[in-house]
C-alpha cells in the first residue's frame, strides 16, 4: 500500500507584509473562516466551507526580500530521505530545516527549474485517505517551468505523482496532468522570460464570475479570465491587494441524465 503521506497536498501559505489586509481579502472572496494560531508570533489559519483547516496567512519577516506569496507544503513520512532525494536530482533548499512544535518539521525547498514549494512532515502520522477539494480547498496545482517534461519526471520520482493525461498547446509544448487518487493539477513549459518559475494555486469557490467581480472592489487585480478550459472547468488568475498571485476554480456543472 502506497504511503498516504508522501506527496500529499497538505497546506497552503500565504507570507503577506499586510496580515489583516489579507485576511479581510480572502474572507471575503474564497469565504474562509478565520482565526488566530499563536505560533509565536501573528499567524491566521484559514478554514473551508466544512470547518477543514486549508492553511494559513503569517506577516513577512523583516529580513525577507521577496513579494507576497503563497507557497504549498508537501507532505512526507521522512523529511530527511526526501531532501536528500530532491538535492540529488538537483534541487536545493531554500531556507534551514525547522522544528515546529505540534505541527512538524518543515523546509522550505526549489526544484531543479527554480520553482519553489515546501516539506512537511506532520508531528501526527497521515491516515486520512485523499479527498476531493471542497469549497475553499486548493482544487487545482499548476506549475510554469522552464521544461515541462523535466518537471514531471523530478516530482513523479520523488514524490509517487503519477501522470494522468497530456494535450499539445502548441508552440509551447504539452500540458501534462498529474494526480493521485484524482487529478490534482498540471505543468507546462512557460511560454516566455517574463513568466515567473513558479506553482500557481486555484482555489475552489462556488462561482467564479462572481468572486472575479468581487476582487477588483476588494482592491486586487484579475490578470487572465474568467474563462472555460478544457474539460468544461472555469477559472480567472487574480493578483491580490498585496502583490500576491493567486486563482479561483470551479468545475464543469455535472451533465443531467436523460
Amino acid at each position: 500500500m502506497a504511503d498516504l503521506l508522501l506527496g500529499k497536498l497538505v497546506w497552503y501559505e500565504l507570507m503577506t507584509n499586510d496580515l489583516q489586509g489579507a485576511e479581510a481579502f480572502y474572507t471575503s472572496i474564497v469565504g474562509w473562516t478565520p482565526r488566530s494560531f499563536d505560533a509565536g508570533e501573528p499567524y491566521r489559519v484559514m478554514s473551508d466551507a466544512a470547518g477543514k483547516s486549508v492553511g494559513g496567512i503569517i506577516p513577512m519577516p523583516d529580513d525577507v526580500n521577496v513579494p507576497p506569496n503563497w507557497v504549498m507544503y508537501i507532505g512526507t513520512p521522512d523529511i530527511d530521505a526526501t531532501i536528500a532525494q530532491i538535492e540529488r536530482l538537483g534541487g536545493s533548499g531554500v531556507a534551514p530545516l525547522q522544528e515546529m512544535p505540534n505541527v512538524g518539521r518543515i523546509r522550505t525547498m526549489r526544484d531543479p527549474q527554480g520553482a519553489t514549494f515546501a516539506l512537511i512532515q506532520p508531528s501526527s502520522p497521515e491516515r486520512r485517505p485523499d479527498a476531493q477539494p471542497g469549497l475553499g480547498d486548493g482544487a487545482w496545482h499548476e506549475l510554469y517551468t522552464t521544461n515541462g517534461e523535466a518537471a514531471i519526471r523530478f516530482y513523479s520520482e520523488v514524490f509517487g505523482w503519477q501522470q494522468t493525461s497530456e494535450f499539445d498547446m502548441g508552440p509551447t509544448g504539452k500540458y501534462y496532468m498529474f494526480g493521485r487518487d484524482f487529478p490534482l493539477g498540471g505543468m507546462m513549459t512557460k511560454p516566455n522570460d517574463q513568466t515567473p518559475t513558479a506553482w500557481g494555486i486555484y482555489f475552489r469557490v462556488l462561482d467564479v464570475d462572481a468572486a472575479a467581480g468581487q476582487v477588483a472592489s476588494k482592491g486586487g487585480t484579475v490578470i487572465n479570465g474568467p474563462m472555460d478550459v478544457p474539460g468544461g472547468d472555469r477559472i480567472v488568475q487574480c493578483v491580490d491587494p498585496q502583490g500576491a498571485m493567486f486563482a479561483l476554480h470551479h468545475p464543469a456543472p455535472v451533465a443531467s441524465g436523460v
